[in-house]
């Protein structure tokens, strides 16, 4: 009984520590419920909604996800490995999640992947999963060029439509007119590192235009985001910037 309760302590310490590591998870009301934001790193998060749970970009291995349930859906934007990782994907994934995926991200997973749930988006097209609507967003590099880190067409942002508020997750983007003519956005999660996306001076520039209600910068590793938010509330005091740490240790 000792040694039980030994090993029990052990391991809910251990998800202690786990979680201890990443911010605390941010709520937000919608029509249906709780919306419940999770920051994991870089380009990586967890959406819970309705006590379903929705990973964005899961990469790191299991042990990234240390203290999360497990996914029910599972989103991918892009084939590159700080967005993809089909190790991950099998490490967290129960079998019964729906894998939701650009046609690129399919053509690369393996053959031994459970594709039962798989939903492949192309840009402009809406799905709608969980109780929650899909749209799937251009991303891509400015100026375009076949040689581009990312070429338009080939990954996907999201617009999520969560309990009536819209959740957008700009995957690796430019400053592009998709992004700037979007229209009612309460969440935004947008990306900023050179040379693969945006400069901070260029993700604010573009936050301006759309103008979400609260602006996550993510997908920043090297740059200034203090900088980008003083930026955005220069030119909109209304725009709510969350800085949460992405990269802690």
């Amino acid at each position: 009984m000792k040694f039980k309760f030994i090993l029990t302590l052990l391991i809910s310490t251990g998800a202690l520590m786990a979680s201890a590591q990443r911010p605390a998870p941010d709520s937000e009301a919608t029509k249906g419920g709780e919306l419940t934001i999770q920051p994991i790193n870089h380009a990586t998060l967890v959406l819970t909604y309705q006590h379903k749970n929705i990973y964005v970009d899961p990469v790191g291995g299991a042990d990234a996800f240390k203290g999360e349930s497990a996914p029910d859906m599972i989103i991918i934007t892009d084939i590159h490995g700080d967005h993809f990782d089909p190790k991950t994907i099998e490490a967290v994934n129960t079998k019964h999640a729906i894998l939701l995926v650009p046609q690129a991200v399919a053509d690369k997973l393996p053959a031994t992947t459970d594709k039962t749930n798989l939903v492949i988006l192309k840009n402009g097209e809406t799905t709608h999963k969980l109780n929650i609507s899909i749209t799937a967003i251009p991303m891509y590099n400015l100026p375009e060029s076949p040689t581009a880190f990312h070429t338009k067409g080939r990954g996907n942002g999201y617009v999520l439509t969560i309990g009536g508020k819209k959740v957008y997750i700009s995957g690796d983007t430019a400053d592009i007119p998709e992004m700037r003519t979007l229209k009612g956005i309460d969440i935004a999660f947008v990306c900023m590192n050179l040379p693969y996306t945006m400069d901070v001076k260029t993700a604010a520039g573009g936050v301006l235009a759309f103008k979400p209600k609260v602006v996550y910068p993510y997908h920043y590793r090297g740059q200034d985001v203090n900088e980008f938010k003083r930026l955005v509330n220069a030119g909109d005091k209304n725009i709510e910037v969350r800085l949460r740490d992405w990269y802690a240790k």
